[in-house]
């Protein structure tokens, strides 16, 4: 793993994490993490299987035999296709208290670093470069204000067709923002020699040529 050109991207929701991180492994060809996904994955498994959050044990359980696979743009469980059911609301509410617990994070870790294969890895996530991938050569923190992510976030579900209310989301992602950076385990933060991109008044499209530049910059694309 260690002769693996590893990308991390890390922030909070709604900063463009996942958008990035798919625009650069087409450029690259290299492979994906989504550890999202991973953590909603969880999250629908322990609701689909009516776990009680505070049973860390039986969460820790999960974690270990994880049924869950990544087929194109897809999110597999027991093998059916769950993208839009870890998207919701209340999924990722679960996964983000599922992911302050420190055994399911451990449990979790070394299936993280077996993603890291040649030629290279983009991971998407809140750890990738202070835990996971401490070495990546590259490590880029993505921010925006609660605001500006929350507007984003209501604005892609009025494109499915859902009603949202602006004020309750705005607070929910401060207070997820809180308890993710608050957390004993693998706190939210910026490592120490990652590159900071404030993405709330650029387009996607600037945050992606930026990042390309820097792996062109860092000699991570041929």
């Amino acid at each position: 793993m260690s002769d693996v050109a590893v990308i991390a991207i890390d922030g909070p929701s709604g900063v463009g994490k996942g958008t990035l991180a798919q625009y650069l492994t087409c450029k690259s060809g290299f492979h994906l993490l989504d550890s999202g996904a991973i953590y909603r994955a969880l999250a629908f498994g322990a609701l689909h299987n009516q776990i009680d959050l505070q049973d860390h044990q039986a969460l820790v359980a999960l974690a270990l035999n994880l049924p869950v696979s990544f087929m194109g743009g897809s999110v597999l469980f027991e093998g059916k296709d769950v993208t839009s059911k870890i998207r919701t609301e209340e999924t990722a509410a679960v996964a983000s208290k599922v992911a302050a617990i420190p055994e399911v994070r451990s449990a979790l870790l070394d299936r993280q670093k077996a993603f890291a294969q040649a030629p290279g890895l983009i991971a998407d996530g809140r750890d990738m470069g202070t835990i996971v991938f401490p070495s990546a050569p590259l490590k880029l923190f993505l921010t925006a204000s609660a605001e500006v992510r929350a507007l984003r976030r209501v604005k892609q579900l009025k494109n499915q067709g859902i009603d949202a209310n602006i004020e309750k989301i705005t607070q929910d992602i401060r207070e997820r923002d809180e308890r993710d950076a608050n957390r004993k385990a693998a706190p939210l933060i910026a490592a120490e020699d990652a590159i900071v991109i404030d993405t709330s008044d650029m387009s996607i499209e600037e945050v992606c040529q930026k990042a390309l530049f820097l792996m062109q910059e860092r000699g991570l694309l041929i």
